[in-house]
Order: structure tokens, then C-alpha cells, then sequence
């Protein structure tokens, strides 16, 4: 079965939909200014207490200190961090040996087969294919073609293309954010309708 993550949780309301919906992830945008989605950590913190057992927590990370994200894996508040930013080999080195057994993700803006490459060949436990930055704009996904290890699909997904997603470029997972939402907050109802469309027979 197709895993799910739904990204960029930052209400109370949005802890009580996952715990309901019980994607495989769910995730944290965290200090990233960007974004109308970011957190504090300690604001992570404070909603990571309420999240269903069954639902695994991911921070995403854009150029943030090597401490920060280490920080929040090992006092538990996070399972996984997805790095989206310029990271490199050595900082996920260094980061696996500041928070050692937890998974590192990298995501790759897909512009070209030279960005598929770099996915291929990322030391990352797992990459991520997406537009960019929370465009909720797909990418030309016949780029993803050459994809030769496990990844998850980003950037723009809905309930409505998910289905097509999946036929064509079988993905390991989808990393599911501005599709879900409505006025820039995550809707419950829509949520539903993506997990369903994903785990369908």
C-alpha cells in the first residue's frame, strides 16, 4: 500500500484531523519564515503531544542549523527530519551522528534528468521529488521516469490527480500539503478524500 504524509500541520484542528485520518506521517515545517506553515519548536513540541501514536512525526528543515533539527530528534518530539534546503552529504553525515537511528529525507526540486540524478545519488535514507517550496504546482512528473530508488511524490497533489499520480509514476508515498487545504488551512474533508483516493484498490 501507497504510504501518505500530510505536511505543513500548524493547528490544534490539524493534529485532530491526522489522528482521525491516521496517515503514515505527518509533518512540521520549523522555523522556516517563508511559509505561513512554520512552527517554533517549541510550538512543535506543544502539538507533537497530541498526536496520535500511529502517526509517525517528520520535521522539514530549510538551511537550519545542524543542532536544531538534531535537537528535536532526540528529544523524541521528531521521528524523521526532511531536509529542503542546501543541505549536502556531510551536513546529513554529520546530522545522522548528532541523532543517530533516525532517518534522514532530502527533497529535490525536479527541473531537469540533472536533478533526477542528484536524487539517485543522495546518501539520504529516503528523497523526495517535488516542485519547490509549497507552489502547489506539480512538476513535469515524465522527469521522474529515471527514478531508481524508493521516493515519495511532492507538489501539488489533490484528491482529484492522485489517482493518475500513482498509475503512472508509482511512487513509494505521497508527500500531500496545499492540496488538502482550503484558504491556506487543512481541511478535513479533503484530507479524507486524498487518503481514499491513495488507498484504494
Amino acid at each position: 500500500m501507497i504510504r501518505i504524509k500530510i505536511c505543513g500541520l500548524y493547528r490544534p484542528e490539524d493534529i485532530r484531523y491526522v489522528n482521525q485520518v491516521k496517515p503514515d506521517w505527518c509533518g512540521f515545517i520549523i522555523n522556516f519564515s517563508q511559509s505561513h506553515r512554520s512552527l517554533s519548536p517549541d510550538r512543535v513540541r506543544e502539538l507533537r503531544r497530541e498526536l496520535d501514536a500511529a502517526v509517525v512525526p517528520v520535521g522539514v528543515f530549510v538551511d537550519q542549523p545542524l543542532e536544531a533539527a538534531a535537537a528535536l530528534l532526540n528529544d523524541g518530539t521528531l521521528s524523521i527530519a526532511q531536509l529542503h534546503g542546501h543541505e549536502d552529504a556531510a551536513y546529513i553525515a554529520a546530522l545522522r551522528a548528532a541523532a543517530p537511528g533516525h532517518p534522514v529525507w532530502k527533497a529535490f526540486k525536479i527541473r531537469s534528468p540533472g536533478d533526477l540524478a542528484s536524487a539517485n545519488a543522495s546518501p539520504a535514507d529516503l528523497v523526495i521529488l517535488d516542485n519547490g517550496y509549497g507552489t502547489g504546482e506539480t512538476f513535469d512528473w515524465s522527469l521522474a521516469d529515471g527514478a531508481a530508488r524508493p521516493w515519495l511524490l511532492a507538489g501539488g497533489l489533490t484528491p482529484e490527480n492522485i489517482p493518475d499520480a500513482i498509475a503512472r509514476l508509482h511512487p513509494y508515498g505521497l508527500d500531500i500539503s496545499s492540496g488538502v487545504e482550503t484558504d491556506r488551512k487543512k481541511d478535513l474533508t479533503k484530507i479524507h478524500a486524498a487518503v481514499a483516493a491513495a488507498r484504494k484498490d
